[in-house]
């Protein structure tokens, strides 16, 4: 909307200007009122005038000697004259003041609105051509960082054509044969969690920030660009350029920078990062060389012993570790599947606690191995779940990278936290593994009577029912009772009690053996739990059934 200043000495005209002008219809928001030249150059100052209409005669200051100073110190304003004298000196001043035109007195309403239109027109084209102007450098700065990460990313893949692409090169600085380039990759441990918590879920403002920081710190020592890789959600990428120097001391700088990065994204947003250099090198397609190692150095952390902040060259102490042979979730996807199919979660959970383990005994396992073991992992999954019924647009089908659309996090910072997302995919496609199955099977209470006859030996809980039926513990047990007049505990009793005098029957069985044979880890605690359910110990039974035997 624009805002207009009639400059006038008379309220008649003024009054009747305010009533004849079409100022909705023109885009005018307010109209603002001078009764004499001096008091119009004060609102000039006061207010941003878009527009001034002005008489040519008034008292103090005459429109001829306010135009010559509007002319002087408001160059842009446009205005209209407003005359009851067809005077040569008025018109010859407004003709060089450039007024956008001549009104004479009385005013009426077409030639005012049609005088006030011309105006309109030529503040809209102005605006249209600021606009134009703003729009054309906004796009300039945006596009200028685009297209520098254009290059690099290009280089990086190694599909950087130099012939075709050269008038590109200056962009980077690689037409000044001092510049010298290194590359730093950096990974978010943390990006779910500290996108969640800390960036409103916004993925872009959580990569600006970090860049930000990269580009800021790193830029004390060299011309920092930092850009988030397209292909790998937890990536950062920053190019080092610096002019001249000894590899040696770009190395010791640009590992010192990047450790310094880490400590500050931590402190500012609690982003945690793992950092890998490469070599510098005079030659920009180096660059791709550069990455590849740092990604390397990156991948060759020990998970095991990971902490925020660590930063690896190449070539480094983590490389030269010697090949593993890992135990391996696909050599154990058959028992996994089985377990997934049958509701049976924790048991293979404790198949991966044993795996982990091993891990964990070899005393060295590399974050690459671990992307490596998620991504394969997921895949393993992913055709179990969808042999077993699990519907394909409820799973993460794209690998380790598209958990996030299933609403999984794939954060982890160290073994331990490897381990709960693996436990917490198990747990994600068993549950889509049980809608599916009981889409297709009908809820039977039986079920759970005939998991206890044949499980009575493990660790059975009424919330595994209550998952894998997706029905309360409570309606669950009520159901149980009502059918079979025990509850779900009750009868998981009764199944061992009665399993426990048919083993003790047998007399070359140890009680120590009967009692992990029925689930008891403890032999005390198995006798009393008899004692408690028959009111004699398995000693005693065992001896009264032998003397029941020889009479």
């Amino acid at each position: 909307m624009y805002k207009v200043l009639i400059i006038d000495d008379e309220e008649p005209l003024r009054e009747a200007i305010r009533i004849l002008g079409d100022w909705k219809g023109l885009g005018v928001g307010e109209v603002l009122e001078a009764t004499n030249g001096r008091m119009g150059l004060d609102m000039l100052a006061e207010h941003k005038i878009d527009l001034a209409m002005i008489d040519m005669k008034m008292p103090e200051m005459n429109g001829l000697e306010l135009l010559q100073i509007i002319e002087r110190e408001y160059p842009e304003l446009p205005t209209i004259v407003i005359s009851g004298y067809n005077d040569f000196e008025y018109t010859r001043q407004a003709i060089r003041s450039k007024v956008a035109d001549y009104l004479l007195k009385p005013v009426n309403r077409a030639d005012l609105n049609q005088a006030l239109r011309k105006a309109i027109d030529l503040l809209d084209a102005k605006r249209k051509r600021e606009s134009e102007f703003i729009n054309r450098n906004i796009t300039l700065n945006m596009s200028l960082p685009r297209l520098k990460e254009k290059v690099y990313q290009s280089i990086i893949e190694r599909s950087f054509k130099s012939q075709s692409n050269e008038a590109f090169l200056p962009l980077i600085g690689a037409d000044d044969p001092a510049s010298r380039f290194t590359v730093a990759v950096l990974r978010v441990l943390n990006l779910e969690q500290v996108r969640k918590n800390r960036f409103n879920d916004d993925k872009e403002l959580l990569h600006f920030a970090v860049a930000n920081v990269i580009n800021e710190i790193a830029g004390g020592h060299f011309d920092a660009f930092s850009f988030a890789n397209p292909k790998q959600d937890r990536e950062m990428i920053a190019v080092l350029t610096t002019k001249g120097g000894y590899p040696e001391d770009i190395a010791y700088r640009s590992l010192h920078q990047m450790v310094k990065v880490a400590t500050t994204l931590k402190e500012l947003f609690g982003v945690l990062v793992v950092a890998g250099v490469g070599p510098s090198s005079a030659d920009a397609m180096d660059i791709a060389t550069s990455y590849e190692a740092a990604k390397a150095a990156l991948s060759g952390i020990d998970l095991l012993k990971l902490k925020s902040g660590a930063v690896h060259t190449v070539p480094d102490r983590a490389q030269a570790a010697p090949a593993k042979e890992y135990m391996t979730l696909s050599g154990r996807i058959a028992m996994i599947r089985a377990g997934l199919e049958s509701g049976s979660v924790q048991n293979v959970k404790a198949v991966i606690g044993e795996i982990v383990k091993n891990w964990r005994a070899s005393g060295f396992f590399s974050l690459g191995e671990a992307d490596r073991v998620l991504h394969e992992f997921v895949i393993l999954l992913n055709e179990a779940a969808l042999e077993l019924g699990a519907k394909p647009e409820q799973l993460p089908l794209g690998g380790a990278g598209g958990l996030r659309a299933a609403g999984l996090s794939a954060d982890f910072d160290s073994l331990a936290s490897f381990e709960l997302l693996l436990n917490g995919l198990l747990d994600f496609y068993g549950g889509e593994i049980r809608k599916s199955q009981l889409v297709n099977q009908p809820f039977d209470i039986g079920d759970i009577k005939t998991y206890i006859d044949t499980h009575y030996f493990e660790d059975i809980k009424i919330s595994m029912f209550a998952e894998k039926y997706f029905l309360s513990r409570e309606y669950l047990m009520k159901l149980f009772k009502q059918q079979f007049g025990f509850g779900i505990h009750e009868y998981v009793q009764k199944v061992r009690m009665d399993k426990a005098k048919e083993l003790l029957d047998d007399p070359g069985l140890k009680i120590q053996d009967i009692s992990e044979m029925l689930g008891y880890k403890d032999k005390n605690y198995f006798s009393k739990a008899f004692r408690n359910y028959y009111s004699v110990s398995p000693s005693e039974y065992r001896s009264g059934a032998a003397a029941g035997e020889k009479k």
